[in-house]
């Protein structure tokens, strides 16, 4: 079903290994939602077949498998989208590192299996790996979804990712270890469902494995969590508590949520920069096969007249 680089004999976590907090990624219509409903086998997330995205804000929920593990699973609206303002990145951001209290187990990165893989999508990678530190890519697993039409067009996620595969995608699977999984979010065979949330589950249990058991953590993870406890413990000080104080580490929290949102708009101005410079080598290399086209037809009319007037048949 799906690729790694993990061992067959890989199983599903067990209860003892503790609960995984895993926290969905991803371009607006890929089916974020519904792989999260897959995962925790149950209609947690509100998810339609709309392409102007459902998740409006970071949710949280939890399901314990039939084995008894516990898994949280954490959905994101589409915070990398073009249309998304900083304010609203920095704050959502927050909002999920505060949801994954004891870290993120792995970070799942949700692709559509039917659709070309974007110069966009490949910029919320670089993205995400800017704000959060490349060590994130050692807790990524990409999730494809869409294995329902794939299977209906008699076609193989393998086929997809033969020789036309981007090479974009070819280097951000390079750099996750080749850890992917593909997803049949519509399917009503309980086997399958179990079988999919499985393999997913071995391959978190292999990220969790080679970090030594512990859950990503960054700087900025770690910046925003005492930032955001500082603010809740200090709102719930007393009238007399030393103001100045108080407005020193009101200060702390904002100034570290300036800093983020700033390096977010920087990202999105290069991330729109380099989307202009492909649009633009697009149009130079359809106009120049387009002047092609224009030479040969001219070409083709020259030889057709001149045969004409020799009398000449045109083969």
């Amino acid at each position: 079903m799906g690729g790694s680089s993990v061992d067959d004999d890989w199983v599903i976590a067990s209860p003892a290994s503790g609960p995984r907090t895993l926290v969905l990624v991803g371009g607006t219509g890929n089916g974020k939602s519904a792989t999260g409903n897959s995962i925790l086998q149950k209609d947690a997330f509100k998810s339609e077949r709309n392409f102007s995205g459902v998740t409006q804000t970071c949710e949280l929920h939890t399901s314990v498998l039939k084995d008894g593990q516990t898994v949280n699973v954490i959905d994101t609206p589409g915070l990398f989208d073009c249309s998304a303002k900083g304010e609203f990145i920095v704050k959502e951001i927050a909002k999920c590192i505060n949801m994954a209290t004891d870290g993120i187990h792995a970070v799942l990165v949700v692709l559509s299996a039917i659709s070309r893989f974007s110069e966009e999508e490949a910029a919320i990678f670089d993205s995400l790996r800017t704000l959060f530190g490349k060590k994130l890519t050692d807790y990524m697993i990409i999730v494809f979804t869409g294995g329902d039409e794939l299977e209906y067009d008699g076609k193989t996620i393998e086929d997809r990712l033969g020789h036309e595969c981007p090479e974009s995608l070819k280097e951000l699977l390079h750099q996750c270890e080749n850890r992917w999984v593909l997803f049949n979010n519509r399917t009503r065979d309980q086997r399958k469902k179990d079988a999919q949330v499985q393999e997913l589950l071995s391959l978190v249990n292999h990220v969790v494995a080679k970090s030594g058991g512990k859950p990503y953590t960054d700087e900025l993870f770690v910046e925003l969590k005492k930032g955001s406890a500082k603010l809740h413990d200090q709102t719930e000080v007393s009238n007399h508590d030393d103001k100045e104080q108080l407005s020193k580490r009101l200060t702390e929290v904002k100034e570290s949520t300036s800093r983020l949102e700033q390096q977010l708009e920087e990202e999105k101005a290069a991330r729109l920069n380099a989307e202009k410079l492909v649009q633009t080598a697009q149009k130079k290399s359809n106009d120049e096969i387009r002047k092609l086209r224009e030479s040969l037809e001219k070409a083709e009319r020259e030889l057709r007249e001149k045969t004409e007037r020799s009398g000449c048949a045109v083969l």
